[in-house]
């Protein structure tokens, strides 16, 4: 697709793209953009002159310093809007009401995209999960009986998810090193990341006792984000029996400050790595009109960044467990789910070293430190170390979409 802004046909933000974000400038009010190139258009400014088309005024809903109150619109509001941000900005005879509401980069601040409700964040990966096992449970059968017939998750705590950029304070806390005979208090020596997708929840707020189908994930399921769940992993294994993981992981969750469209992921979709055995009724994938099927992958490529060094590619595409099955298992019961909840991936690990997704994985839990580009040794994160992830996914018109960045900076613990 081409635009009427002087943008190369291959730049990762191009039309096919348009994430939206939510972004100030000094002595401004946050309000909702969407990125084009490396500009941001203030979307609630140029909605205000003119009609998006049949549905809601998106100017005021817009203009709101959070993505929530759009993520509540339904399914159909949302194309309608990306349908006219892309005729905005392919048609000429829209240039000069658009030009001035166009804003470097460079002179904004990006916010967290909108305010999380809940946050579920699963164990899709069937490499991080025997990878894990294997490490943990050495004499044991890697994965758990359960892990091929649901999607395994935990709740996590929303009020800890932060925008890239926000530096990450080394958690402290118990933690039982093998040589001693009583827990310690402490701050985590062995502090990790998951390099992860995650899911933005947006429709109304589904009823109480009414689960959504798979069939119907594509109205809740609005755009992807990068999503880093940073772990304390030496906190994690003295904690997490019988009850699973809590303040090894409930100290930051950092997740990107765009959020790309599932519709601009249309091209990325492709089918599940195979599933055997064979999932029950509600979690199955059915045909859709176009030969694919409610149930399907997702072609994105993730790169980890360790100090300035790439130590890992990741690809999404080999997950066991699909974001629609993710959804359709958590309402299956009958909760709830509504716009700005948030379903985490797991941890994306493909079946070679160099595509793990944590350093757990990656250093074989400090056996196989990896060296990176100043020559320096890591098995987990030092203070001062900064973590990147990065993404991109085939484009609609070919090329490749971006997923922006995920950033942060390993501060000392403060306790």
């Amino acid at each position: 697709m081409t635009t009427w802004l002087e943008l190369s046909d291959d730049h990762p933000f191009g039309v096919d793209n348009l994430p939206y974000g939510v972004f100030s400038r000094p002595g401004e009010d946050s309000r909702v953009g969407v990125r084009i190139g490396d500009l941001v258009l203030d979307v609630s400014a140029v909605a205000a002159k003119g009609d998006p088309g049949d549905g809601p005024d998106l100017a005021p809903i817009w203009r709101q310093g959070s993505l929530n109150a759009f993520l509540a619109q339904p399914h159909s509001v949302w194309q309608i809007a990306r349908d006219w941000l892309i005729e905005i900005l392919s048609n000429d005879v829209h240039r000069d009401g658009v030009s001035p509401h166009l804003i470097p980069l460079s002179e904004v601040t990006m916010h967290l995209p909108f305010t999380v409700g809940d946050y579920v964040d699963f164990y899709a990966s069937e490499q991080h999960a025997t990878n894990v096992g294997r490490i943990f449970r050495p004499d044991s059968e890697p994965l758990t009986p359960n892990w091929k017939h649901l999607p395994i998750g935990y709740h996590g705590r929303s009020q800890t998810i932060v925008v890239s950029g926000t530096e990450i304070i080394r958690p402290s806390g118990q933690r039982k090193p093998p040589s001693e005979p009583s827990p310690v208090f402490g701050a985590s020596v062995r502090l990790d990341i998951e390099a992860e997708l995650g899911f933005v929840v947006g429709g109304p707020r589904s009823t109480l006792g009414s689960p959504i189908a798979l069939a119907r994930s594509d109205e809740h399921l609005f755009g992807v984000v990068l999503l880093n769940d940073w772990s304390a992993r030496d906190l994690q294994a003295w904690e997490y029996v019988p009850l699973g993981p809590f303040l090894g992981k409930s100290f930051a969750t950092s997740i990107s400050a765009w959020v790309v469209p599932m519709a601009a992921l249309r091209a990325a979709r492709v089918p599940l790595p195979g599933q055997d055995p064979a999932p029950l009724p509600y979690l199955s994938g059915e045909p859709t009109a176009d030969g694919a099927s409610t149930a399907y992958g997702l072609d994105i490529d993730l790169e980890v960044d360790w100090n300035g060094t790439v130590v890992s590619r990741p690809p999404y595409r080999s997950m066991y467990w699909s974001p629609a099955q993710m959804l359709a298992h958590l309402t299956v019961n009958g909760a709830t789910t509504g716009p700005g909840d948030l379903l985490g991936s797991g941890t994306i690990s493909g079946s070679q070293r160099a595509q793990r997704g944590s350093f757990l994985e990656l250093s074989w839990s400090g056996a196989e430190p990896v060296t990176l580009g100043d020559g320096s040794t890591r098995s987990f994160l030092e203070d001062g170390d900064v973590v990147t992830l990065r993404a991109s996914a085939p484009a609609a018109g070919g090329g490749r979409i971006g997923l922006g960045e995920c950033v942060g900076r390993i501060r000392p613990a403060q306790v």
